[in-house]
């Protein structure tokens, strides 16, 4: 027998092997989904893996997105999540540009948008979420959300051109591209409907601190101002509120928070709970059907609560205990949430929910001249349940692993 005929018996086999063994599918692929994917095939799965992606780039980092990749510090290529040869070394079928039309558990079926068929074994969706959308500005250029690698490379090839930017909506996208933004030198306004910057995730300390560090780089933040219309002919020139203020736009991003992509698993019949519902072991309420990262909600144990969580450390952390379970295991997702967000020269690293807290206390000055960094301590009934951590690393990993 030759080399040759030695391989293609080998790839004969593993065929064979795996035709015996099942076909698990993986829709959605980002973080979770890519991590999945090749988990399933660490923990031992040994037949098919099909990973299925709308995007046609291969699966990427998103954190970047709204700063190294806006900046110009990294290039697409440099945020992939693993090279194209890691999912053919690992027997990962691809299947990007392709988007799922419905899920049929009964019969364990996918069907694809061209009307083809996948027969599963086992199935999860990491379908991630979706930006909110405003119903203002439509067809106008210039007007950009911030979710894929496609959009901010829309952002960037208009930088050139523009000086001034709105960015509605004062979350962690908003606020990271708007630092991004006033480092490149335009002029940017942050406009935030609710009182305060940051207010779903974090205290009235920090939020006071994101507005102080943002104005400290000539940032203008206005809050309890809601946009009413985003007006231009051709492409956008202002921003209007309803207090009938004008702000003058050569570009507006808009960044007002995203929702769970549910609709393939309502079509399903599976079980929703601001996400679709799965428990400790990351299934859902249908046999043989699993769900991870940002699309799914989850039992916490630490909050003794149902929980969301849109971070990259859940999406991974999940998709490792789906992939565990979905070979046959039986593991509980029990991590600590934890974020993290760099904004000009400052990383804000956070460790728990904070959502609840009745006690607050601080350690550091909360200022943006404080170089040396700082930590809010978030407790509820005396209990310690989250921390926001600005420059002190050492700090954060303490309570992260404190609150494990």
């Amino acid at each position: 027998m030759t080399e040759r005929d030695a391989d293609v018996s080998h790839v004969v086999i593993l065929e064979y092997i795996m035709s015996q063994s099942g076909r698990a599918i993986v829709i959605g692929a980002s973080h979770a989904g890519s991590q999945l994917a090749l988990h399933l095939r660490k923990c031992g799965w040994e037949g098919e893996i099909v990973l299925i992606g709308a995007e046609n780039n291969l699966p990427y980092h998103r954190p970047p997105l709204s700063k190294a990749v806006m900046s110009g510090d990294k290039t697409a290529e440099q945020i992939l999540l693993r090279p194209e040869a890691m999912y053919e070394k690992q027997s990962v079928t691809l299947k990007l540009g392709t988007q799922v039309k419905a899920i049929d558990p009964d019969n364990h079926l996918v069907t694809l948008s061209d009307g083809s068929e996948l027969s599963y074994d086992k199935l999860a969706l990491c379908t991630g979420a979706r930006p909110v959308k405003l119903p203002l500005g439509d067809g106008l250029g210039g007007v950009h959300y911030l979710r894929t690698l496609d959009d901010v490379l829309a952002i960037k090839a208009e930088l050139d051109g523009i000086s001034r930017v709105v960015v509605v909506g004062g979350g962690y996208i908003g606020l990271e591209a708007a630092a991004v933004l006033a480092k490149a030198g335009k002029q940017v306004t942050v406009l935030e409907r609710e009182s305060r910057l940051l207010q779903r995730v974090t205290g009235e300390q920090m939020s006071a601190y994101f507005k102080a560090l943002h104005e400290h780089h000539g940032v203008e933040v206005v809050t309890h101002c809601e946009v009413t219309a985003i007006n231009g002919e051709g492409s956008v020139s202002e921003v209007v509120t309803a207090d009938d203020k004008v702000f003058a736009a050569d570009m507006v991003i808009v960044g007002i928070g995203v929702v769970p992509e549910t609709g393939l698993a309502e079509q399903a019949g599976l079980r929703l709970d601001n996400g679709i519902a799965v428990d400790a072991y990351a299934q859902t309420s249908m046999t043989d059907i699993y769900a991870a990262g940002d699309c799914s909600s989850h039992p916490s144990a630490l909050y003794q609560r149902s929980i969301r969580l849109e971070s990259v450390q859940n999406a991974n952390d999940q998709s490792r205990v789906a992939a565990i379970n979905m070979c046959g295991e039986q593991q509980q997702y029990t991590a600590t949430p934890w974020f993290w967000s760099d904004q000009f020269d400052i990383k804000l690293q956070s460790a728990g929910l904070c959502e609840g807290y009745d006690q607050v206390e601080t350690d550091g000055e909360v200022s943006p001249e404080n170089k040396d960094g700082f930590v809010v301590r978030y407790y509820h009934q005396g209990r310690l349940i989250a921390a926001d951590c600005i420059n002190r690393p050492k700090d954060f990993m303490a309570i992260k692993n404190s609150l494990a």
